[in-house]
């Protein structure tokens, strides 16, 4: 049995689900639900928590269709909602913390994590980080945002966003470092 699209591209598949067509949004969601869980889960420890989040997000996308003008990709879009939408959440349930410091210039090297370690490895290592550093973290080695516009999403200054990824960074390399000297037995 041969498939058949029900759409050439995803332009026409976005102008329909606008229209609130509703196999359309479906298939919207179920091409994007994947990817945007894993980027509410980046932000959100519980799993059940970032799946509400989720689907919250995808209401906002859903209601605010006809807002996008295709002037970028539709996954960098919906991207952002859910972004949002994990920091909205974060902020309801628990105040971020976030201490005004100055930081030094040498956010080092983080850039050595090892390439065999898992995503599941990673990401329990991100969990334990506190909120206020995960957060920054995430959105900037992550998600790529620059500390411009995460203190504009996060109303906090570049200086705190600086020193939050700076302290997030030192908290994982030396979680790293005591792994890496417990798996090779030494001190």
């Amino acid at each position: 049995m041969k498939v058949i699209p029900l759409f050439k591209n995803e332009t026409q598949l976005i102008a329909r689900a606008a229209k609130n067509h509703r196999p359309s949004q479906e298939r919207l969601f179920l091409k994007y639900s994947p990817k945007m869980l894993s980027v509410c889960r980046m932000y959100i420890k519980d799993m059940h928590y970032a799946e509400d989040v989720m689907l919250n997000g995808f209401f906002k996308v859903f209601k605010h269709l006809e807002d996008f003008r295709n002037e970028g990709s539709f996954e960098g879009w919906v991207r952002r909602i859910m972004i949002r939408e994990s920091v909205s959440f974060l902020r309801k349930r628990n105040e971020f913390e976030f201490k005004e410091e100055e930081v030094e210039n040498s956010l080092d090297s983080f850039n050595n994590i090892q390439a065999d370690m898992d995503a599941e490895h990673i990401q329990q290592l991100i969990d334990e980080l506190p909120e206020g550093y995960r957060v920054v973290f995430v959105m900037y080695a992550i998600e790529g945002y620059k500390h411009r516009e995460i203190s504009k999403i996060l109303n906090i200054s570049s200086g705190t966003s600086k020193s939050q990824l700076f302290k997030a960074r030192k908290l994982l390399q030396e979680k790293l470092e005591i792994q890496k000297t417990a798996g090779y037995g030494t001190t």
